[in-house]
């Protein structure tokens, strides 16, 4: 099973990339990077490609906010809160949320979306979101790249003690979730002190 999937990888590594960062999710560059520092990827072409999976993942995400209401009235009901930091971090922060939302866990589809919902320009949309995503998969598949070795080494050590590894990711997601769950929190508050304080002056 092992053998098969570094052969799929290095036959149809880019075919994956692309795909992998449609759907987002950084371990796919990861992965990248560590096949160009063992040669089997050529570090433009990745960063090219990674970035363009990137691009047109989040202009669906756009588009889907922006066309297709009743989707969105399904999902906002299931992601209310999401939805509501997400509007809050736009209009405090304007276009560079396009950039940062790569990095918010739990908000790559939802901010996309967000912007769609509002009169924001397409056009503008698109070339911002074209450039941070080339941006993101340069910095991340460059990282991967330098550290190729030690992700190497990590990777065959966890294959071997699994057992150790697989508790240390679950914390490691946990302490990841639970920082952005109070990040969410303070954001929410923050707007509610702000709300009462308006009224309060009124």
């Amino acid at each position: 099973m092992e053998q098969f999937l570094i052969e799929a990888l290095q036959e149809y590594g880019y075919i994956i990339l692309f795909l992998w960062s449609v759907m987002e999710g950084e371990l796919g560059l990861v992965m990248a990077g560590t096949m160009v520092h063992t040669g089997h990827m050529n570090m433009g072409l990745a960063i090219f490609i990674a970035g363009l999976g990137g691009f047109v993942g989040d202009q669906i995400y756009f588009y889907i906010g922006r066309y297709n209401k009743r989707f969105i009235h399904k999902y906002l009901h299931k992601h209310r809160r999401k939805f509501a930091i997400a509007h809050l971090l736009l209009k405090k922060y304007g276009w560079p949320i396009i950039f940062i939302q790569r990095y918010l866990y739990g908000f790559r589809t939802i901010i996309p979306m967000s912007i769609g919902l509002t009169r924001y320009s397409a056009k503008k949309f698109a070339f911002i979101n074209f450039i941070s995503a080339q941006v993101w998969a340069a910095i991340t598949i460059v990282l991967a790249y330098i550290f190729g070795e030690q992700i190497l080494k990590l990777l065959e050590f966890a294959k071997e003690h699994w057992y150790f590894a697989i508790p240390v990711a679950v914390a490691i997601l946990f302490a990841v979730t639970y920082g952005f769950k109070r990040l969410e929190n303070s954001i929410l508050k923050s707007r509610e002190e702000r709300r009462v304080a308006n009224r309060d002056n009124r």
